[in-house]
């Protein structure tokens, strides 16, 4: 995250996760933690941010037991110092099938299907955009960056297909239609 915006640089790496945490909990339809636990490298001799309010945390890695399911999550955070692109992504495996999203921006990424010969268990995927499902003046916003000054995705971030739009429009939609949004409260503070 070097070069962004300098509210970026006081954040813990784990404190505001949204794009990777929620892609994890969310489909695991009563997702809700049961029990995390948290591991982080710091480098405290950086001068430059022991002066300012920026954090001396450069990863965190993550790891969620989902309540009453034999699921759990690994997550980590590369945010600064560290020889890594960007990356906000996830990956899920399961016994039949499994997905990896691509470790390197521009790649596309694996389905891996079981009880294949080895060459053939991993295959190249693209995941369709789902921006034609959101509002037309709100499309635009989970492609690109729209406004640099109030930067929210990183230039070839992979958070884009993970991006606020969907999120506004759902909370939004909830408002006019009376009812809970999806993630609703209970399930956010989790």
């Amino acid at each position: 995250m070097e070069g962004w915006p300098e509210y970026w640089s006081g954040m813990i790496p784990m404190h505001y996760a949204t794009h990777v945490v929620s892609p994890v909990l969310g489909p695991s339809v009563k997702g809700r933690a049961e029990y995390v636990s948290c591991f982080w490298i710091g480098d405290h001799q950086r001068a430059d941010r022991q002066r300012s309010r920026a954090t001396h945390l450069r990863w965190e890695s993550c790891h969620i037991k989902i309540k009453d399911s034999d699921i759990a999550a690994h997550i980590w955070r590369f945010l600064f110092d560290t020889a890594r692109q960007y990356r906000e992504s996830f990956d899920v495996y399961g016994t039949k099938k499994s997905f990896e999203w691509a470790l390197v921006e521009g790649e596309e990424h694996v389905i891996h299907t079981a009880k294949k010969p080895e060459p053939q268990i991993p295959s190249r995927v693209k995941v369709p955009d789902y921006a034609h499902l959101l509002p037309e003046p709100i499309r635009q916003f989970t492609r690109a960056i729209q406004d640099k000054k109030h930067l929210v995705l990183h230039p070839g971030s992979r958070a884009r297909g993970l991006a606020p739009s969907p999120l506004v429009n759902e909370f939004l939609t909830a408002l006019v239609k009376d009812r809970d949004p999806w993630p609703n409260a209970t399930m956010s503070a989790n």
